[in-house]
């Protein structure tokens, strides 16, 4: 490699630092961790593990000291900026929900977090069924999921858990689709945070 071309090709650490610091990320907060507490906990660790490495190799390589650390920067600011604003800001929607016959029935019931409303599916024009929330609240939190798990199963992860969508909002009322094939009388609706692999609340369907 020319003299010239080392200089520019040192800046592919940069996506390579970021990368691998988004892969611990999903690693540490969505895989190994067990709870969203524990998987805020362990993110944050990476954070400071992933720091002192980047600033432990711009110590020793100069030439590698600015594409490491910047590639650092924009990946802890891009993750941690999403992580910080979906944790803390409160998403409330407020859609009219479908109203038709109901053909199953829920309480939500508290995850890890705290969390409260009605569930129903509800079948409207066309033979179509609709998943509703009503007078829904649960914490804030990234990559939020709305899924439906066969019979009385809470692991949002598992075989046979079918994904609506991201959840619209934290607060308020809203509804999806529900495919054709789901027996939603004897199915239970998530909540699930997808980046940590946390229930945040359930609510099993009984016929209405």
């Amino acid at each position: 490699m020319s003299a010239r071309a080392r200089p520019a090709a040192r800046w592919l650490a940069a996506p390579a630092v970021a990368t691998l610091f988004a892969a611990g990320v999903w690693l540490f907060g969505g895989v190994v961790a067990g709870t969203f507490r524990t998987a805020m906990a362990l993110t944050a660790g990476w954070f400071a593990v992933a720091a002192a490495a980047c600033l432990a190799v711009a110590w020793r390589r100069r030439l590698l000291r600015a594409p490491v650390l910047a590639g650092y920067a924009v990946a802890a600011v891009t993750v941690g900026g999403y992580l910080g604003y979906s944790t803390l800001h409160d998403r409330v929607v407020h859609e009219r929900v479908a109203a038709g016959p109901v053909e199953a029935t829920a309480a939500f019931v508290s995850g890890e977090h705290e969390t409260a409303g009605a569930a129903r599916v509800v079948r409207v024009s066309g033979g179509r069924r609709v998943l509703t929330l009503t007078d829904f609240a649960t914490s804030a939190g990234p990559d939020l999921r709305v899924r439906v798990a066969p019979g009385r199963g809470t692991d949002g992860a598992a075989a046979g858990v079918v994904d609506l969508g991201a959840l619209k909002g934290n607060r308020g009322d809203q509804q999806y689709e529900l495919p054709s094939g789901i027996d939603a009388r004897s199915a239970t609706v998530l909540i699930w945070c997808r980046a940590f692999s946390a229930l945040f609340g359930s609510a099993a369907l009984a016929p209405a």
